[in-house]
C-alpha cells in the first residue's frame, strides 16, 4: 500500500447478522477494514444503491418455503424459514455479512499483481462477480451476498471486475446503476430485443423497470410500461410510449397478442394476463417476482402460442462492460429518487418496500 494513502483499521458498516426483519441490520463503527488479496482492489465507497435482492436476502425470501410477495416479509421477515436455501444461489449465507450489490467509490489500495496506478480511479463494481468462480459457465457470486458488498465505508473486489468510469455523473447517480441496469440489460440481451418490436415492462417505476425502459428505447423498440398511475408522466419522460396503470387488465389498453417481448420482475396474479398479451412466438423474460413467486400457467398457452421463456439471473460477461460504455457515451441517464445516509438504512428500505417512489434509492456513505 503506498505510504501516501491513509486507510484506517476500522470502518462504519451495516452488518446483516442473520435472516429476518430490520432488527437483523446493525450499523457499527468498529468493523475491520478489508485487506485486498492478490488481484483485488480496496475501494473507499461513496454511495451504494438499494435493491430488491438486498431485502430478499435479508428476509430469506429465496427459500422455497416462502410463497408470498417480497413486501409480505420485508419489514419483519418470516417465522418459518429454511436457512439452508434462503440465498439466491441456494448455498447458505455466512453471517455477519455486509450487503450492498451496488458500489461506487474510489480505489485506495491494491493487492499483489494489481497496478498501483489504479489508485484514485472512480469505479463501479460488477455486481455479478465471475472471478471467484473461475468464470465457470452459469456461475457467479453476487456482491453483497456471497461476499461482502457496498454498505460500508470500504469494500474489496476483484480488480478485473472493478471498472473505471469517466463521466460527469455524481457518485450517487453512478451508484444507482450496477444491479438494476445490469439486470435489465441482461434480460434484454437474453431475449435479443430488436428495433421496432413491442416490449412490455412490468414494475416499470422501480430500479430495474425504469432502467429497462431506457435500455429498450436505446435499441429502437416500442415500450408499454406497467406501473402505478401516478408514475405515468415520469415514465414517459424516460421514454415509455404507453403506461398501463398497475392492476388494470392489459387488453383494456393494448390488443391481445400484440406484444413481442415481456420483461417481467413482478410475476404474481397478473402472470396469465401477460401471456395473453403476447404474440405467437413471443419471448418472456423474468428476473424477479415482487408480486409473488407462484403463478398460474396454462401450459396450453405456452405451447399453442409457441412462446419462449427465459429465466435471467446469470449475465454474460459483456453486459457490465456495455453498461459502462453506455454511461460514458451518454446513451442512458440515472433515475435517482432519494438518498439516505448509511445510518438510516432501515428508513431507506422502508421507503423502498412502500413502492411509492419511482426510481432508485441510494445510501450515501459517510467520510
Amino acid at each position: 500500500m503506498p505510504a501516501n494513502v491513509s486507510v484506517p483499521e476500522r470502518m462504519t458498516a451495516a452488518l446483516l447478522t442473520g435472516h429476518g426483519g430490520f432488527e437483523k441490520l446493525e450499523v457499527r463503527d468498529d468493523v475491520p477494514v478489508p485487506v485486498p488479496a492478490a488481484g483485488e482492489v480496496l475501494i473507499r465507497v461513496a454511495a451504494a444503491g438499494i435493491n430488491n435482492t438486498d431485502i430478499n436476502t435479508r428476509i430469506g425470501w429465496y427459500s422455497k418455503v416462502v410463497k408470498s410477495e417480497t413486501s409480505a416479509g420485508g419489514a419483519q421477515g418470516y417465522d418459518d424459514l429454511n436457512d439452508d436455501d434462503a440465498s439466491w444461489s441456494g448455498t447458505p449465507l455466512t453471517f455477519p455479512r455486509i450487503q450492498g450489490a451496488d458500489c461506487c467509490g474510489r480505489i485506495v489500495a491494491v493487492g499483489e499483481g494489481v497496478d498501483p496506478a489504479r489508485i484514485g480511479e472512480r469505479v463501479l463494481v460488477r455486481n455479478m462477480l465471475r472471478s471467484y468462480v473461475d468464470y465457470r459457465p452459469w456461475e457467479c457470486w453476487t456482491f453483497g451476498s456471497e461476499c461482502d458488498g457496498g454498505f460500508a465505508q470500504y469494500a474489496k473486489a476483484p480488480a478485473r471486475e472493478t471498472y473505471k468510469v469517466e463521466c460527469d455523473w455524481s457518485d450517487v447517480e453512478l451508484a444507482s446503476v450496477p444491479c438494476a441496469y445490469s439486470t435489465a440489460e441482461g434480460m434484454i440481451h437474453r431475449v435479443d430485443v430488436r428495433e421496432g418490436e413491442h416490449v412490455l415492462i412490468t414494475g416499470a417505476s422501480g430500479g430495474v423497470g425504469s432502467a429497462a425502459i431506457q435500455l429498450v428505447k436505446r435499441r429502437g423498440a416500442i415500450v408499454t410500461a406497467v406501473a402505478g398511475a401516478n408514475k405515468a408522466e415520469a415514465l414517459k419522460a424516460l421514454g415509455a410510449d404507453r403506461v398501463v396503470p398497475r392492476g388494470d387488465k392489459l387488453t383494456d389498453h393494448i390488443p391481445a397478442g400484440s406484444v413481442d417481448v415481456v420483461l417481467d420482475v413482478v410475476a404474481g396474479p397478473a402472470f396469465p394476463d401477460l401471456l395473453n398479451a403476447m404474440k405467437r412466438g413471443g419471448r418472456y423474460s423474468v428476473a424477479g417476482a415482487i408480486g409473488g413467486p407462484l403463478v398460474e400457467l396454462d401450459v396450453r398457452t405456452l405451447y399453442l402460442k409457441d412462446l419462449a421463456f427465459f429465466g435471467c439471473t446469470f449475465q454474460d460477461d459483456e453486459i457490465f462492460e456495455n453498461l459502462v460504455s453506455y454511461i460514458e457515451r451518454g446513451e442512458i441517464r440515472p433515475n435517482v429518487s432519494n438518498t439516505y445516509p448509511l445510518a438510516q438504512i432501515v428508513d431507506a428500505q422502508t421507503e423502498f418496500l412502500s413502492k411509492n417512489t419511482g426510481g432508485k434509492l441510494v445510501l450515501v456513505i459517510p467520510e
